[in-house]
């Protein structure tokens, strides 16, 4: 004879009924090939289609609202969509996970040391004018040293938006989502750690030139130059950022 369920398990069972019914959704939705925009069935065909109570089908369509997977629009013409979750939405999603783990600058230029330089030798030879000059443009945001912290910290930033945009470039959302994910969290630790208190001109003046080369390298196509010089980028300011840091949390001890 087989043991009763308890309490708890019963408990379980219900509150993972509409988890399992909005994975069934999901997964009806990418079998049919709906796209964002696409009505879904109304509340009815959803019970009837999966065999669910009328609570359980909203519970799941709420959970995959809070997603960002359904959109629901009242009045004429109303019902549920299938939604679009932006690469804003889903940044922050992300974010939300890492806020309480101690994720450390050497943590994240790991990551940007392993995936930054072969997306710059991916793009050797490939982007148009218009893409090099968008990049040039970000460029000049920073195209003299910092006379003071403020500015600094704002060129900084600018010096993210330009590797951001170079992964905007590339065919690969998911390398391009990624490498646009650590330039975020990297801004947000310039301005919450306070990382740029005084002006640093041998770090602006490395980083601005290994940009330069690096437009040349993708100008000509030289994918192994293009790859080297992201590489060399990317560890030299892992080095200026560590110590950046380590200056802060001197001066935060001291005071």
């Amino acid at each position: 004879m087989s043991a009763k369920a308890t309490p708890e398990a019963k408990n379980h069972s219900r509150r993972s009924r509409p988890l399992r019914v909005a994975e069934e959704i999901k997964d009806w939705v990418v079998e049919r090939g709906l796209q964002p925009g696409d009505r879904l069935p109304g509340e009815a065909e959803l019970i009837e289609r999966f065999g669910m109570a009328k609570g359980t089908i909203r519970e799941a369509m709420r959970l995959l609202q809070a997603q960002g997977l359904v959109d629901t629009k009242t009045g004429p013409g109303g019902g549920s969509f299938v939604g679009e979750v932006t690469r804003d939405r889903a940044a922050a999603l992300l974010a939300n996970y890492f806020y309480f783990r101690d994720v450390t600058i050497h943590d994240i230029y790991q990551v940007r040391i392993a995936l930054e330089p072969e997306l710059a030798a991916s793009l050797a030879g490939s982007l148009t004018d218009a893409q090099i000059a968008d990049l040039e443009a970000i460029m000049q945001e920073y195209a003299n040293p910092a006379s003071d912290a403020q500015e600094e910290r704002r060129q900084h930033v600018a010096s993210l938006r330009f590797h951001a945009r170079l992964s905007d470039f590339g065919g690969n959302a998911l390398l391009s989502f990624f490498i646009g994910f650590m330039a975020q969290i990297l801004t947000d630790l310039t301005v919450y750690k306070r990382l740029y208190e005084t002006p640093n001109h041998d770090l602006w003046r490395t980083g601005r030139q290994h940009q330069i080369d690096l437009i040349a390298a993708l100008r000509r196509g030289d994918a192994e130059k293009a790859r080297d010089i992201m590489r060399s980028h990317m560890e030299m300011a892992c080095e200026q950022m560590e110590t950046q840091e380590a200056v802060v949390m001197k001066r935060f001890i001291a005071e």
